[in-house]
């Protein structure tokens, strides 16, 4: 039997520089993705960094995503070849790894990710291999094809080696972390010049390998912004930020009608 296509083609369309928009997922639950997903975003990242998530709960994330045809990238909270396999198993399209500092863990990480030329566990008998429909070699090939790397690049040790950090084969793309960045750098703010400044350095670096680049945004304006510096990808807040922002408002214009009215 022939292998399943990724049904976002999230990987092809990140390597080719798409303007993509995803959110995170901060929530446990499957509901939010299936939401969100719906909406239109072309991916949500679930965030078992710094939320609550299980890999129970994760699984039924990822089948969310599925049902509702975005593409499910998941935050590990470690780059363990465990956790690393365990998502990739159970249908993830793709990891976003924290923290990697230098061209050797972004290899190691790599490696993880990929069957041909890396060290993957395998087994076809899992969501990702459609639970043993998918053959040996089609399963290999299919996500191989598929399964998305991209490194968190927000470390200063990172800074000294991004060159050749960003030329890792395996490696498809970084993302740049402003906040871990502007608090390790000592700066004022997420847009202060010094951490502009190592943003265009990363991007810069990003451009001659070929790589694209995903940053965290506020709105549009700050997309735009990063647009015309060469990003592409954009997350902006997450399904607990939709939820705060949505429920102040609405809370703000009801609680207001007594005092109009008064």
């Amino acid at each position: 039997m022939a292998a399943a296509t990724a049904p976002t083609g999230f990987r092809k369309r990140f390597i080719a520089g798409e303007t993509l928009v995803g959110t995170f997922i901060k929530t446990p639950a499957t509901h939010p993705v299936e939401i969100l997903g719906k909406v239109g975003f072309e991916f949500v990242v679930i965030d078992e960094e710094h939320a609550p998530w299980d890999r129970v709960a994760i699984d039924g994330a990822l089948l969310a995503a599925r049902a509702s045809e975005t593409a499910g990238i998941v935050r590990v909270a470690e780059p363990s070849a465990a956790k690393i396999l365990a998502v990739l198993d159970d249908g993830a399209t793709g990891v976003l790894v924290p923290h990697v500092s230098s061209a050797a863990k972004a290899r190691d990480i790599a490696q993880v990710c990929r069957f041909r030329g890396g060290r993957r566990g395998f087994s076809n008998t899992t969501r990702a291999g459609e639970f043993g429909a998918v053959g040996v070699w089609p399963h290999v090939d299919a996500q191989d094809s598929a399964v998305t790397f991209i490194a968190m690049i927000e470390d200063p040790e990172a800074l000294d080696a991004i060159d050749a950090i960003v030329a890792t084969d395996g490696l498809d793309g970084v993302f740049i972390g402003r906040g871990d960045l502007t608090v390790a750098l000592g700066a004022p703010a997420m847009d202060a010049p010094e951490i502009m400044a190592v943003c265009e350095k990363i991007i810069a670096a990003a451009k001659r390998a070929g790589k694209p680049v995903a940053m965290m945004v506020a709105n549009a304006d700050d997309a735009r912004r990063f647009h015309q510096m060469g990003a592409t990808t954009f997350i902006v807040a997450s399904d607990q930020g939709f939820l705060r922002q949505a429920a102040s408002k609405a809370y703000a214009d009801i609680s207001s009608v007594g005092a109009k009215s008064a």
